[in-house]
Formats: C-alpha cells, structure tokens, sequence
C-alpha cells in the first residue's frame, strides 16, 4: 500500500513524518529503498534534532546514499506540497451527519424537477464566476532522480567532472548530495542526486544537450538514470 506525506517543508509535516518513524528504520518495508530516496529528497535541508526520528532516519540514508548507494525499489510512497487536516476522520462530523439527517427529513418538500428561478440561475452563474476567478493554476509535479555520470578513464579529473555537472543551471533544476562510486580498474563514477520540475525540466534532454555534449563531454562519457521517483503531484 502506498505512503502519503504532506508538506514536508512545514512544521506540521515533519511532525507527521517524525511520528510516523517513531516504530520505523525505513519509509517502507525492512530495507532502505527507492520511497526513502524519495522523502529524502522532498526535504528542504537537516532536518532540526527537534524530530529525533526523522533526524536519525535522515542522518542513517545520508550516510547509505554517500558509502553503497540505495537500490531496494519499496511499495512507493508520494509526497504531496499541499496542506491537509491534522487528522483524518474517517465519519463525517456530527454536524454534517446532522445537516444529512435534516436533509432527509425535508426531502418530501423539494420539488426536484420544479423549474430554476431567474434568482437561483443568477446566484448560480455568480458561484460558477468567482470559482474560476479564484482558480489557481496546479503545482507542477516534481521528481526526484539519482544519475550515475561515467567519466572517460582513470585520469579524468573527477572533481572538475563534478563542477562541470553542477555547472548546468536550468529553471526547474536543483542539485542535491553527490558521491564517487568505484566500478574497476581505478576508474569511479560520479553519483549525483538532482530534483526537477517535470513541467519545466527533461532529464533525457538535459543528458543529451547538456550533459554529454561539448564542453562538458570532455569530462563525461556517458549518464545514466539510476532511480526516477514522483515527490508530488
């Protein structure tokens, strides 16, 4: 079953979010996955010792994503920018089951098919303007990635590989934690975790006309996405 979390970067949240792993090492499951990947990149920065779980719940992934990387692929979790109740109900409150009840009871007096007054047409037109007056435009959805960049050999400079990855800037873009990952023969790779706008940013696009085009294919030979996770809606 999917997890839910609510707006991390407010103090209700990471409330939420710290009593959520008051019983848990991980997002889900008995391992470090993909959803804590996830959480961890949806926060703003460290987060306050004030949330004991969630500080060493953070500390515990910083530490696994600088050393060996995370990989399990976990039951998917979504973090959602927008605010909800404190606490979910699940009757509705004893006024609305009263307003229901009272409902019902003066069901024999509505004529349902009675026609629509010129005062009922107006007041419903004047509804209908100030709900799309009022209409905000939805958040763009935002993703967290982990890219493995390949650098060309053993004697590629890794630190001027790194500055050149972090030198692409696009609206929409944030770069987040980084590590150099051994895979042989005296040659690592960068491992670097980014956040996007989906509207507004394609990593494939980025890859391809950035990344591994002049200048900075001097440094890097190829990228590859490791992990793609949905932060919100």
């Amino acid at each position: 079953m999917a997890v839910t979390f609510y707006n991390l970067k407010a103090e209700s949240g990471l409330k939420k979010l710290d009593e959520y792993l008051l019983s848990r090492s991980y997002i889900t499951g008995y391992q470090a996955s993909k959803d804590d990947i996830t959480v961890y990149s949806a926060l703003p920065s460290v987060p306050s010792y004030e949330y004991g779980n969630v500080a060493r719940w953070y500390k515990h992934i910083d530490a696994l994503l600088r050393i060996s990387g995370v990989s399990g692929e976990g039951s998917g979790v979504t973090v959602e920018s927008s605010l909800v109740a404190e606490d979910a109900v699940a009757t509705p409150p004893v006024s609305d089951t009263k307003a229901a009840e009272a409902e019902d009871d003066d069901d024999d007096d509505v004529d349902l098919f009675g026609e629509e007054t010129e005062e009922e047409k107006k007041a419903a037109e004047e509804r209908a303007a100030a709900v799309k007056a009022s209409g905000k435009k939805k958040e763009s959805g935002k993703s967290s990635v982990l890219l493995d960049v390949k650098p060309w050999d053993d004697e590629t400079d890794m630190k001027k590989l790194e500055e050149a990855v972090r030198s692409v800037q696009m609206e929409g873009l944030f770069w987040g934690a980084s590590k150099l990952v051994p895979v042989g023969y005296g040659i690592k790779k960068l491992q670097i975790m980014l956040t996007i706008v989906d509207d507004l940013v394609s990593v494939d696009d980025m890859v391809e006309d950035r990344l591994t085009a002049e200048p900075i294919n001097e440094y890097v030979q190829s990228c590859d996405i490791v992990a793609f996770n949905k932060i919100c809606k």
